[in-house]
């Protein structure tokens, strides 16, 4: 039984994160796309935990999803909760920052102190806007690579991530299967279906259509489409829980002790989403959500002739894991990728969890959860004698 270190207050952290930015392709080296398209300059801003040992043997990279950021777990200067993934990284957890090197990453494109559509472009000196190119899940992997590269790390021993995250990883394996050993995708997808598509499009429509957005060029003109940012936040926020969750936490309470019909927020589930909105828009931008949301519209790595042909070359240990109330992604979405990964005789793991939580159980502590990565990175750290 591998039992999890204190989630715990504020004193019992003894080290503050701090996260770097590093400059990774400029003039001299820009990062070509997929698309063909060049980024100039590209700045990544990530953490890390943990030491990376002599060999370089223990290194782990996490990738995050939609809305998170490289600061995945400890506490920051200033900080009131910890890092997204507390409960998952760190000293006696199940990715244990006592034996593995962890790094986390803000994805390009994102908001977070990497480069993306609201970030400065050299050529005219104002944010891209909407003149920032349209990602690929491809070009996410070119940029972890390349910050691999300057942290000294030319092999993970784990590529690990949930919803988005879980993504980034099965892309890298299929391209790169000689980067890693080990791969761990939660709660994610390899083509989404329409109505997935359906609930991002209506969040990007609520965000193009506030008065505020004005062309992408919000930022240059002082405005921002914030009504619109919070209503896509509070659509996307109702498909990451389930139904039994939202029963369980909000029932049909009213949020101030009675019903009093109006056209206010009545109900306490309104005030949540209100809540999550308003939360939202004042630390994500509209424009990376928008270009982050469309890259996975559009993923389908299966549908290339040949996907799986260096994998099947160079066979990377996946564990795929799903949620047994997660609509979201559900679990035939994982189902399908174990499909292709066995398909071509990978070495697969696949496990459904329950859990009342909905898609968002990932980010969660719960036990069935937590001890089947901590199996399965243990089995990693005695294969590489750590």
């Amino acid at each position: 039984m591998h039992h999890n270190g204190p989630v715990g207050e504020r004193e019992d952290q003894q080290d503050v994160t701090v996260s770097e930015t590093v400059r990774l392709f400029d003039a001299n080296a820009p990062l070509v796309l997929r698309s063909g398209a060049t980024l100039a300059e590209v700045d990544v801003a990530h953490e890390t935990w943990g030491t990376l040992n002599a060999e370089r043997s223990n290194a782990v990279f996490i990738c995050h999803a939609l809305t998170g950021d490289a600061h995945a777990a400890g506490w920051r200067q200033g900080d009131k909760r910890p890092g997204w993934w507390d409960t998952m990284i760190g000293p006696g957890k199940p990715v244990d920052t006592n034996i593995w090197f962890v790094v986390c990453a803000n994805i390009l494109g994102g908001c977070q102190g990497t480069t993306g559509p609201s970030s400065t472009n050299p050529a005219t000196g104002d944010p891209y806007g909407l003149d920032f190119p349209l990602l690929d899940m491809s070009d996410f992997v070119t940029v972890h690579r390349a910050l691999g590269r300057h942290l000294g790390v030319e092999r993970w021993a784990l590529l690990m991530g949930g919803s988005l995250g879980g993504m980034q990883v099965l892309q890298w394996a299929l391209e790169y299967p000689e980067d890693t050993d080990n791969a761990i995708v939660l709660a994610a997808s390899s083509r989404l279906t329409a109505q997935n598509i359906a609930f991002s499009a209506v969040g990007r429509q609520a965000i193009m259509k506030d008065s505020g957005f004005r062309g992408g060029r919000f930022l240059s003109e002082g405005t921002a489409p914030k009504k619109g940012l919070a209503v896509a936040r509070m659509m996307a926020h109702i498909t990451y829980l389930s139904e039994e969750a939202f029963s369980e936490k909000f029932g049909r309470a009213a949020q101030s002790g009675e019903l009093t019909p109006n056209f206010g927020v009545d109900f306490a589930v309104e005030s949540y989403l209100d809540h999550q909105g308003e939360a939202f828009q004042s630390r994500f931008d509209a424009l990376s959500y928008l270009y982050l949301t469309r890259v996975m519209d559009y993923y389908d790595p299966f549908a290339a002739p040949g996907a799986l042909d260096a994998l099947a070359a160079d066979a990377v240990k996946f564990l795929v894991m799903s949620f047994d109330s997660d609509w979201r992604f559900s679990t035939e979405h994982s189902r399908r990728i174990v499909r292709h990964l066995e398909g071509a005789h990978v070495p697969t793991s696949f496990r459904e969890i329950s859990s009342p939580w909905g898609h968002d159980s990932f980010l969660l502590a719960i036990a069935d959860y937590h001890e089947t990565i901590a199996a399965f990175l243990e089995r990693a750290a005695t294969e590489r004698g750590l």
